[in-house]
């Protein structure tokens, strides 16, 4: 996830490694359309489990990041804050349980508003700015394979649906959504840079722009599925990782310099060092629910589909900490 800060001035160096994987995964997709997959499958799948999975992972340690806990107080912590978390968890099962069809709507809604804010830089005298620029950015994310992808990105919608039991959405209620989210999409982004030159801020503008097209390219040259594989692991949860290892503890070398990729590396391993209790758990969980569900994952589509419940079990506490508190902290 993006470091959320004060407006920026100039490209933020950790960004360049996000920027790289997408031109990196773009050019895959436009050279080898028809291997997409196969190429870039087995660097997602590793970078689902380094970063994917590990981003959440360190959840437990982000409060005391702010407010140091130690000795015995730490477990007592560390009881309240688990008991808290599964029981946002639980309220989302609840959730789909009862409500499937809602259910899927409010995670569309909360991870548009979770990846939005994580790409938007925080505006401690213009929340109102950011507030704006969070909610463009995510449903941009979802908007451009709406329109570039329709066929794929109502099939997904629609396998989630079938699986959870919710009601399946018609190809007109969803043409109709996307073409006014698309508008929305638009001009918000058109009065979002015009706010940012009547503040003197152009190179905001510009970077967001950049941005956009980067994304944009992204989410129309690769299918749906890989697009969001590529930007969930090496965008959100890669600058989420960066902008926490600082909290964490992690300290750059100061003997000589470092190669940027092996210093990459370096931050990498330190995060997964820490998330370790944490990604352990979640990969055996992950596999007693496939073992559990195994009757009902014969395709693809159902596969995806658990994945994404998964996601959104976990989304609500993960989100909410993020904004609540890191959020928070970085903009007083």
């Amino acid at each position: 996830m993006k470091a959320s800060a004060p407006i920026a001035t100039s490209f933020a160096p950790h960004m360049l490694y996000s920027y790289g994987a997408v031109v990196v995964a773009m050019g895959v997709g436009l050279l080898a359309p028809a291997t997409a997959a196969i190429l870039l499958g087995p660097v997602l799948l590793l970078g689902l489990v380094l970063l994917g999975l590990a981003h959440g992972a360190c959840d437990q340690l982000v409060l005391p990041a702010y407010h140091p806990v130690r000795g015995k107080a730490w477990w007592l912590y560390l009881v309240r804050f688990l008991v808290s978390y599964l029981a946002l968890a639980a309220v989302v099962v609840v959730g789909w349980w009862l409500w499937p069809s809602a259910a899927v709507l409010f995670f569309f809604l909360l991870t548009i508003w979770h990846w939005g804010s994580a790409d938007a830089p925080t505006q401690p005298q213009r929340p109102a700015l950011w507030v704006a620029h969070s909610v463009l950015r995510g449903t941009l994310l979802f908007v451009i394979p709406a329109f570039a992808w329709p066929a794929e990105m109502l099939h997904i919608i629609n396998s989630l649906l079938y699986f959870t039991g919710g009601q399946l959405v018609t190809a007109a209620v969803f043409a109709s959504a996307a073409q006014g989210a698309g508008w929305v999409v638009l001009l918000g982004h058109l009065g979002l840079w015009v706010g940012y030159a009547k503040l003197n801020e152009v190179n905001r503008w510009r970077i967001d722009a950049l941005e956009m097209l980067l994304l944009v390219g992204l989410f129309v040259v690769l299918p749906p599925l890989l697009a969001v594989g590529v930007y969930f692991c090496f965008w959100h949860s890669l600058q989420h990782v960066l902008r926490l290892n600082p909290l964490l503890g992690y300290t750059a070398p100061t003997g000589g310099r470092r190669a940027k990729g092996w210093e990459l590396m370096r931050e990498i391993g330190f995060f997964v060092r820490r998330s370790l209790p944490i990604l352990l758990i979640s990969l055996v969980a992950l596999a007693v629910l496939y073992v559990l569900f195994a009757a009902r994952l014969s395709t693809s589509d159902a596969l995806v589909s658990l994945v994404l419940v998964v996601a959104s079990v976990v989304t609500l506490p993960h989100a909410l900490l993020v904004s609540l508190v890191m959020d928070r902290k970085a903009a007083n």
